[in-house]
C-alpha cells in the first residue's frame, strides 16, 4: 500500500523527493519507480514518422523501369531535391529525388529490379540534413521541460535509477547499455549484383588462347532501340539512294566564320546546321519527305520538327529540334550542342524526343564513307551524312581534287517515289555547294 502511494504520487503531481522514496520503498521499486516516470514523460520523444516515396510517373506510355543505381544508402542524410536513385526505362533515365531533407531509413527495392509506377521505393525520416533521428539526441529535449516543472530531487533521481551502494549486481546492470550500439537495421547494404560480377571476370587478366564468354543484360534502352529499328524494316517500304556533295563551298564559307562565330555566339559553327537548313528549305519543295502515314491517311506539315541523331552509351537517340525551318545557322548549332549534352549526359526527357518529322543522322563523324540509314518511324526518310575524303572529280573538263562528302537519304517508298527522293537529295546537294542560295530561298 505504501509503495502504491509513493508510484501515485510521483505520477500525479510529481513531489515526491528521493529522500522519501528511499525511505519509503525498497531500491527495486525505486528503479521500477524511475523508470515509469521517465516512460510517461518521454514515450512521444519521436515526433517525426517515416515517410515513403514511390516510383514516380514517368510519362504516359512508361509504366515500369528498371531500379539501375542508388545514389544513397540507409543512414544517409538527403537534402531536399537530392537524387536519390535512378530508374532507367526503354527511353531516359528517370531520377528519384527526396521530397524534403532527411535520414534514408530503408531501401525497398534492390538494383536490377524492376519497378512500376506508384510502387514504394524507399523510407526516410523528414529533418534538417546533419541532424541525427535516433533514439538518443531527442531525449534531451523533453529533460529541458522536466527541469522547470518537476523539483531538482525528481530529476536527480531519474538520473540514479540504481541503488547507491551494496549490491554488486546492479551495479552490473548498466554495463549492457552502452553495448545497444551495434547497428542491428543496418540491412541496406545489397549482395553484389550479378554485373559486378560480370565486371570483376571482364576485368580479370587475359590468358592467351582462353575462350572465356561474358554475358551481359541488354539494358531497357537498348532493347527499345533493337524493336525499333526492327519494327521499321518490316513495316516500311525502306529503299536508300546516294549522291556526292562538294563540300569546297561550305568549308571555305565555315573557315571564314567559325572564328567570329565562337566569339560572339560562344558556339562552333559545323556542318550540321548547314544540312538542317538545306534539308528544311527541301522539304518545303518535296513535303512528301516531311510526311508519316497514320491508318489510311497521309498527314503532311507545314513546319520541320528535326530529329538528331546522338550516339550516347546506352544507345542511339534522337533529340528533336522543334521548328527548325525558322532557325538560323547559330540558332541551329546552339540546339543541337544543347539537346546533345542532355543526351550524353543522360538528361534527356520524353518531351525532347517526342514527335519528330526528318531525321538527319551524321556517321561520318566516326569515319563511315558510306552507309544505309534506317528510317526512324512514323517518319517518310532519313538523311545519312558520311565523312568528308578528298577525290579526283571532272570540273569544266578538267581532272581536280575535291573534298567529297557521301550522302544517303533512305525513305519509305510508300510515301515517296523515286522521283521525289532524287530530287529531294539533290535539292540538298545544290543548296550545299553553294550556301548563299538559301539566303535567297
Amino acid at each position: 500500500m505504501l509503495t502504491r502511494g509513493v508510484t501515485f504520487a510521483a505520477r500525479s503531481r510529481g513531489l515526491a523527493t528521493a529522500h522519501a522514496l528511499r525511505s519509503c520503498a525498497t531500491p527495486s521499486v525505486l528503479r521500477t519507480s524511475a523508470a515509469y516516470l521517465q516512460a510517461s514523460h518521454f514515450h512521444s520523444t519521436r515526433l517525426l514518422q517515416d515517410e515513403t516515396v514511390q516510383v514516380p510517373t514517368m510519362a504516359e506510355s512508361i509504366s515500369e523501369g528498371t531500379l539501375k543505381q542508388w545514389q544513397k544508402k540507409v543512414g544517409d542524410f538527403v537534402e531536399q531535391d537530392e537524387e536519390v536513385a535512378t530508374i532507367e526505362t526503354d527511353k531516359i533515365d528517370v531520377t528519384v529525388n527526396a521530397p524534403k531533407a532527411g535520414k534514408i531509413t530503408e531501401l525497398l527495392a534492390n538494383e536490377d529490379d524492376t519497378v512500376t509506377v506508384g510502387q514504394d521505393l524507399f523510407k526516410y525520416e523528414p529533418g534538417a540534413s546533419g541532424e541525427s533521428s535516433s533514439a538518443e539526441p531527442p531525449k534531451e529535449t523533453p529533460k529541458e521541460k522536466s527541469d522547470t516543472a518537476e523539483p531538482a530531487d525528481q530529476q536527480t533521481n531519474k538520473k540514479l535509477p540504481e541503488p547507491p551502494a551494496p549490491k554488486e549486481s546492479e551495479t552490473k546492470e548498466p554495463s549492457p547499455e552502452p553495448k545497444p550500439a551495434p547497428p542491428k537495421k543496418s540491412e541496406a547494404p545489397k549482395p553484389k549484383k550479378e554485373s559486378d560480377v560480370v565486371g570483376a571476370s571482364a576485368e580479370s587478366p587475359k590468358v592467351p588462347g582462353s575462350r572465356n564468354e561474358t554475358r551481359v543484360k541488354m539494358s531497357r534502352m537498348r532493347l527499345r532501340i533493337a524493336e525499333r529499328l526492327k519494327e521499321s524494316q518490316n513495316a516500311a517500304a525502306s529503299l536508300t539512294t546516294f549522291n556526292e556533295i562538294d563540300m569546297s563551298a561550305l568549308m571555305k564559307m565555315r573557315g571564314r566564320f567559325k572564328d567570329e562565330v565562337l566569339k560572339s555566339h560562344d558556339v562552333k559553327l559545323g556542318f550540321m546546321s548547314a544540312f538542317a537548313k538545306a534539308c528544311c528549305l527541301a522539304l518545303k519543295e518535296v513535303p512528301a519527305a516531311n510526311a508519316s502515314i497514320e491508318g489510311d491517311e497521309i498527314v503532311y506539315r507545314d513546319y520541320v520538327d528535326l530529329s538528331v541523331a546522338v550516339a550516347t552509351p546506352k544507345g542511339l537517340v534522337t533529340p528533336v529540334v522543334r521548328n527548325a525551318e525558322t532557325m538560323g545557322f547559330i540558332d541551329v548549332e546552339k540546339e543541337i550542342v544543347r539537346l546533345g549534352k542532355k543526351a550524353r549526359d543522360g538528361k534527356l526527357t520524353i518531351e525532347d524526343m517526342a514527335g519528330g518529322s526528318f531525321t538527319i543522322s551524321n556517321g561520318g563523324v566516326f569515319g563511315s564513307l558510306y552507309g544505309t540509314p534506317i528510317i526512324n518511324l512514323p517518319q517518310a526518310a532519313v538523311l545519312g551524312m558520311h565523312s568528308i575524303k578528298d577525290k579526283p572529280v571532272v570540273v569544266n573538263g578538267e581532272i581536280v581534287i575535291r573534298p567529297i562528302m557521301v550522302v544517303a537519304l533512305t525513305y519509305d517508298h510508300r510515301l515517296l517515289d523515286g522521283r521525289e527522293a532524287v530530287t529531294f537529295l539533290v535539292k540538298v546537294r545544290d543548296y550545299i555547294e553553294d550556301p548563299l542560295k538559301m539566303l535567297l530561298a
